[in-house]
């Protein structure tokens, strides 16, 4: 697996919650194993403890996103930074059972799940994948959904960086919506001038 694919992580994490829309998902044991994507040694440590402990996560990576998306490279990064240090990872070799033409395994990186508890290792994991989106792509491509009230995290790998929703969904709503307003603008500016005849 590459290890900027850990980035969903933090991802998930930060979307679980739609503060302008006052929704959270984050509410219960099964929410917290559904964070990991797939069963994991990990995701079984999942109980109650782990709620509360993935919330202020939550909250200091949306402030990760929240300074990539204004800009502030430095605090993004700082934020960043006090949550590796607080969650250190522990790297593993791994080959699986994938083999290459030699019929030797096809050795690569993961990150261990030994953290003591599920969101130890959710957030070590999402941090690390984070870090590394951030420093092989840039600060930039860290952003949050313009369309609003959504406010959803996003990475953005396109090839022009030019990606401003979390969605097309989200996409197709701004786009529609600025749509009608140009149209209303124009349907008044038309009322205006016939006015202005009148």
């Amino acid at each position: 697996m590459e290890l900027a694919s850990y980035a969903d992580y933090a991802v998930r994490l930060v979307n679980s919650e739609e503060p302008g829309r006052g929704t959270d998902t984050l509410t219960s044991v099964d929410a917290v194993r559904a964070l990991f994507g797939t069963p994991s040694r990990a995701s079984a440590l999942a109980d109650e403890s782990d709620l509360p402990r993935l919330r202020a996560v939550r909250v200091r990576l949306r402030g990760v996103f929240e300074s990539a998306a204004e800009g502030d490279q430095v605090r993004a990064v700082d934020l960043l930074n006090s949550l590796l240090v607080e969650y250190p990872v522990s790297p593993l070799i791994s080959g699986h059972d994938d083999l290459n033409p030699d019929g030797r395994p096809l050795w690569h990186l993961h990150l261990a799940d030994n953290a003591p508890t599920a969101a130890a290792n959710f957030t070590a994991v999402a941090c690390m994948g984070l870090a590394i989106h951030l420093t092989e792509l840039g600060v930039d491509r860290l952003g949050l959904c313009q369309a609003a009230p959504c406010r959803n995290a996003y990475l953005d790998t396109s090839t022009n960086r030019s990606r401003r929703y979390c969605s097309d969904r989200c996409a197709t709503r701004a786009n529609v919506a600025a749509y009608r307003a140009r149209k209303r603008e124009e349907a008044q500016r038309a009322a205006q001038a016939v006015t202005a005849r009148n």
